[in-house]
């Protein structure tokens, strides 16, 4: 295979011969065999072809070039006329193939018989070989992309949990993460409850910001008491029913009563508020696999360490741990603190800050053994939902989330108090409403808690005076109110409470009922949109139905004078009459609540 190209091996780019065939739509390599063609009248041997297409990640484009041989007949080398001349400074297009050399259906040469082939020069055979391997290299690389795809693609597990939500969504999403004591795997035997299906044994609802911005990892204790909703599964193509549990310990919702993460992740939906976007569960092999994948991961103790139950046994310092010892770390709890989970969460949240910081900060991604490390170790620890059930969907979602700066990333604990009934055993704890509620809020209005950059919060101070200036002004008579009231509540009735309440009790007559929103979607909260010059309206609109500032959302451009203005009910929207006002969300994190910073290096256990 002359990929070079004889009588032009000179300053030629092999690219260069790559043609594509709009016939076949493929690419041919087009090669020329007369020794000493002119390059700038275009004349020599034509060219052959070589149908073998270049590498998927190549650069090479579709360009000019002689029309090819019909769909299904062997390119070969033919004669053929003359190239036309190239234009000055431009390189000439290879010399058209002629319709014979004695086939079928083609005029045979003035000479009845083909040119005798000239003889290879050394130069031209280093040509020759060089050229083979470049097709080979572009096919082979294509292959061994395709192949390593699907060996990932292959180690992913999924499990169908009925939802099927798109890898990339827009608005906030929230990524229920659950790691298992499940002991299955080569050197997992010590671990974990003999014959256990894996329960909920860590779990983080790992919550990004609508604009990227920040995210915030809250850790549920696995022994917090709760209630687990009824939930369904599918196994082995068999929809099952599975009863809910009242006043149970959280890990429960997987495992017990052959519940799936489907199960968990709706206990967490209900205990939340939030609504989850996908999951990603893993078991203890994850974490020996993914520390080493990335050469070890820092942590540090105050400490000397030695559990007996964890097998972690480490000095007061810090330390690069990975495999058993990155195990070990995650597992203990008996030699920190006061022993109990709520302890460990700790160290699992040490552990998880540092290695996002070594995975974005060192040669992970640049690195091609430990990039492949990685990829390997962590589709192998995987199982997920069906919206992100392959290489290419978590490739999507890992880049949009890649988004957030480290320095915005803080992992919490849900706020709990030890559990009344278990006397002094403090075996279980409940959930602590009185700073659960506040967290939680700040979570849902995508509030950081981190600090925020001078000149961001500069903008949403701005933004927010704005917001503030469109309820003061001048109100419209209630008489020339004009709205259109769409039902978002998923209340059945909703919009057609409101408007009769605007009507026989505000006097706004002109207000009309719009049925369901669009597609018949619920949405959180109320929002009216109006033109800048039904801002009046929309400000004795507002007042009537007791809107804050955030549910107006001015539109750009002046609306008719008959327009009507658009409100939207939302699941605040209680009944008529009821202000619909959006709680505040609290500047800061309530008192006492135990949280991490991801950029914090200086974290020793104690």
């Amino acid at each position: 295979m002359d990929a070079q190209g004889r009588g032009r091996a000179g300053g030629i780019d092999p690219a260069d011969q790559w043609v594509f065939d709009p016939k076949t739509g493929s690419y041919e390599l087009r090669l020329e065999h007369a020794e000493g063609s002119d390059q700038a009248s275009g004349q020599g041997s034509p060219p052959s072809a070589l149908t073998t297409p270049p590498s998927a990640t190549s650069s090479f484009v579709p360009s000019a070039g002689p029309s090819p041989a019909p769909s299904g007949t062997p390119s070969v080398a033919r004669p053929g006329p003359k190239a036309p001349k190239a234009e000055p400074g431009r390189r000439p297009l290879p010399g058209q193939r002629g319709d014979g050399g004695g086939r079928k259906g083609g005029s045979k040469p003035a000479t009845g018989r083909r040119r005798p082939k000239p003889k290879k020069t050394a130069k031209k055979k280093v040509l020759l070989w060089t050229g083979g391997t470049l097709a080979f290299v572009l096919v082979g690389g294509s292959l061994g992309a395709y192949l390593l795809y699907e060996h990932f693609n292959g180690n992913l597990s999924k499990v169908d949990v009925g939802v099927d939500n798109a890898a990339v969504i827009k608005g906030p999403v929230n990524i229920l993460v659950i790691g298992t004591d499940k002991r299955s795997g080569k050197g997992n035997e010590g671990y974990g409850d003999d014959g256990s299906v894996g329960h909920a044994d860590t779990t983080l609802l790992f919550h990004v910001s609508e604009d990227r911005s920040n995210a915030t990892a809250i850790s549920i204790p696995r022994d917090m008491i709760t209630d687990i909703p009824e939930c369904t599964t599918k196994q082995d193509g068999k929809t099952k029913a599975i009863p809910g549990s009242k006043g149970v310990r959280f890990n429960e919702s997987l495992g017990q009563e052959d519940r799936d993460p489907g199960c968990t992740w709706r206990t967490v939906e209900q205990l939340t508020g939030l609504k989850v976007s996908h999951f990603m569960m893993a078991d203890f092999n994850a974490v020996k696999q993914l520390s080493s994948a990335v050469g070890g991961v820092e942590v540090c103790l105050g400490k000397d360490i030695d559990d007996p139950k964890s097998h972690l046994k480490l000095s007061k310092g810090r330390h690069d741990i990975q495999g058993e010892d990155a195990l070990a770390f995650v597992r203990t709890r008996h030699s920190v603190g006061f022993e109990s989970d709520l302890d460990r969460i700790k160290l699992q949240q040490q552990f998880l800050s540092s290695m996002i910081r070594k995975m974005k900060s060192g040669d992970t991604f640049s690195n091609p053994k430990k990039l492949y490390d990685l990829g390997d170790a962590a589709t192998k620890s995987l199982t997920v939902d069906t919206g992100i059930g392959s290489v290419s969907d978590l490739t999507k979602l890992a880049k949009d989330l890649s988004r957030v700066n480290i320095k915005n990333i803080t992992f919490a604990t849900l706020p709990v108090l030890d559990n009344p009934a278990d006397g002094k055993t403090r075996k279980t704890v409940i959930l602590d409403k009185a700073k659960a509620d506040p967290l939680l809020a700040m979570v849902k209005q995508d509030v950081s808690l981190t600090e925020v950059k001078e000149k961001e919060k500069k903008a949403q101070d701005a933004q927010d005076a704005k917001q503030q200036a469109l309820l003061k002004g001048p109100k419209a008579e209630p008489v020339n109110v004009r709205a259109k009231v769409l039902n978002g509540s998923g209340r059945i009735g909703a919009a057609q409470e409101a408007v009769a309440w605007m009507q026989n009790s505000k006097g706004m007559t002109r207000t009309s009922n719009g049925g369901n929103a669009p597609g018949g979607k619920k949405i959180d909260t109320t929002v009216l949109e109006f033109a800048p010059n039904q801002a009046d309206q929309a400000r004795r609109l507002a007042d009537a139905m007791g809107l804050s500032a955030d549910a107006l959302k001015e539109t750009k451009a002046d609306a008719g004078p008959m327009a009507e203005m658009t409100l939207t009910l939302g699941a605040d929207f209680k009944a008529a009459g009821t202000p619909v006002t959006a709680p505040a969300a609290p500047e800061k994190a309530p008192e006492g609540i135990q949280k991490v910073e991801a950029d914090d290096k200086n974290i020793c256990a104690k």
